[in-house]
């Protein structure tokens, strides 16, 4: 298993609204990307079939997301802040670890449940310090070998 670097890159385009007029958007999508570089091309190499008309890349981020749960029937993106907690055996203090895990699913419900899914056999002690819906339209994952890589 890889590591993934999770980029955050946003499309700035104009987009046809329902009611017939174009509005001038700033999207946010996240992408499995080596560099900076790359997830810019990543991102227009996804988007070009999509988007008609002229879009551009207005910003590149990285993240601190360490690992994504997929579900292919969910619509929305939720950003969970997990805190995994060790016991120092010497001192017998306890040490959290924060860690950030973008999670598919249709409402805040679903994504703890599909959090918890995610988390089965995890040995490890942790608690669920923050679940928060994102303004994330799509993930794009790596591409190894021309063709898609799937964390599952």
């Amino acid at each position: 298993m890889t590591m993934s670097n999770w980029f955050e890159t946003k499309v700035r385009y104009d987009k046809l609204m329902e009611n017939g007029t174009q509005k001038k958007v700033n999207e946010p999508y996240m992408v499995d990307a080596l560099s900076f570089t790359e997830a810019e091309a990543r991102t227009i190499e996804e988007l070009t079939p999509f988007i008609s008309g002229d879009f551009s890349i207005s910003a590149v981020k990285r993240t601190n997301i360490t690992e994504i749960f997929w579900d292919d029937a969910a619509d929305k993106w939720y950003h969970v802040k997990v805190n995994f907690i060790t016991l120092d055996e010497k001192t017998a203090v306890e040490k959290k670890t924060t860690t950030h895990i973008l999670v598919a699913a249709n409402n805040f419900r679903e994504a703890l449940d599909n959090f918890m899914e995610g988390m089965k056999g995890t040995m490890a002690d942790f608690e669920v310090s923050s679940i928060a819906e994102t303004t994330i339209m799509d993930v794009f994952k790596a591409k190894l070998g021309g063709s898609e890589s799937s964390a599952e």
